[in-house]
C-alpha cells in the first residue's frame, strides 16, 4: 500500500444491521485507513458505497503509538467506532513506513505487535492485521509462517505482485507460505498501473480458488500516479477510473485504499451517480 508519513478482521466480517446506509448494490465491503498526520480524525461517506468495515493499517508505526489516551492531537477512536463504515474494525498492529525497514525487522514487529495486543483497546477489535506487505521477490517469505503463529487470530496480512508473474503462479506462491488460518488482502496493483482491473480480477479468482473464499479480500487502490513534477506522487482516482475498477470485482469483498486520503465525499457522490 502506498505509504504516507506522520511527518507530512474478523474471519467472515459482515455489517451490523441498522448501522449503514447501504446502496442497492454495494460496491465495497470496507475501507482502509492508513493513519498519518493529515488523517488522524478520518471522516467520510464511504458507507454510501457499501462500506461497513474498517481496516486500520497500523496502530503503531515507527515506534509511535496511536493508542494513547484520546487527546486533541490523536485519533478520536470512540467517534470512529460509531461511524457506519466502521461497524467492524480489523486493527493493524506494529508497522514501519518503509517496506525495506519492515522486512529487515520482522521479529521486532512481531514482538511490538504482541505487546500491543495485550493493551486495553479503545474500540472493539474484530480481527488483526499484520502490516507487512509481501511479494514474490522477497525470498524469505516462507519463514513468515512461524512468526505469524505467535500473533492472535483472526489474522490478516497483505500481498502484491510487483513482478507480474501472473494469477496462477501468484496464487501458488501465496499458498506456499501463508498459514492456513491467516487471511490475505490482495493489493490489486491498478492504482500503481501494474495491471488493468480485469487482470486483477483474474488474480483474485485464482487466489480465492487456491486459498478459499473466506481467506481472500481485495484492496482496490483508489489512487493513480500524479503528473510528473507535482508535490505528491499520487492523486485520487476519478469516478470514471474507480467505478470500472470496483465493478470488475463484483461479488468479491473489496476494501478501498485508502478512504481518508483518496476517496473524499465528492468522489463518493460521483461514483454513485455513474453507477
Amino acid at each position: 500500500m502506498a505509504a504516507a508519513s506522520l511527518a507530512g478482521c474478523g474471519s467472515l466480517p459482515g455489517g451490523v444491521a441498522g448501522r449503514s446506509v447501504m446502496p442497492p448494490t454495494p460496491l465495497v465491503q470496507g475501507v482502509v485507513w492508513q493513519p498519518d498526520a493529515a488523517t488522524l480524525k478520518p471522516r467520510g461517506k464511504w458507507e454510501l458505497l457499501g462500506a461497513s468495515e474498517l481496516l486500520v493499517q497500523w496502530s503503531a508505526v515507527d515506534g509511535l503509538s496511536l493508542l494513547e489516551p484520546e487527546a486533541d492531537a490523536g485519533p478520536d477512536w470512540f467517534r470512529i467506532a460509531k461511524e457506519p463504515w466502521a461497524s467492524r474494525i480489523v486493527m493493524g498492529l506494529a508497522g514501519r513506513y518503509q517496506e525495506a525497514v519492515a522486512r529487515r525487522d520482522v521479529e521486532a514487529l512481531v514482538s511490538e505487535s504482541l505487546a500491543l495486543t495485550r493493551r486495553r483497546w479503545p474500540v472493539p477489535v474484530a480481527g488483526w492485521y499484520f502490516p507487512l506487505e509481501v511479494d514474490p521477490s522477497w525470498a524469505v517469505a516462507a519463514a513468515l509462517a512461524g512468526l505469524l503463529a505467535e500473533l492472535p487470530r483472526p489474522l490478516w496480512i497483505s500481498a502484491y505482485d510487483g513482478g507480474n508473474i501472473g494469477p496462477q503462479p501468484f496464487a501458488e506462491w501465496a499458498a506456499g507460505w501463508l498459514p492456513a488460518d491467516v487471511g490475505l488482502f490482495f493489493q490489486d496493483g491498478v492504482g500503481l498501473e501494474m495491471r488493468e482491473p480485469r487482470v486483477a480480477r483474474a488474480y483474485a479468482d485464482a487466489l480465492r480458488q487456491r486459498l478459499g473464499r473466506s481467506r481472500l479480500k481485495v484492496i482496490a487502490e483508489a489512487f493513480r500516479p500524479a503528473p510528473a513534477g507535482g508535490r505528491l506522487p499520487f492523486r485520487a482516482a476519478t469516478a470514471a477510473e474507480l467505478l470500472p475498477q470496483l465493478q470488475a470485482y463484483k461479488n468479491l469483498p473489496v476494501f478501498l485504499f485508502d478512504g481518508p486520503h483518496y476517496v473524499p465525499d465528492d468522489l463518493v457522490e460521483a461514483v454513485r451517480r455513474l453507477a
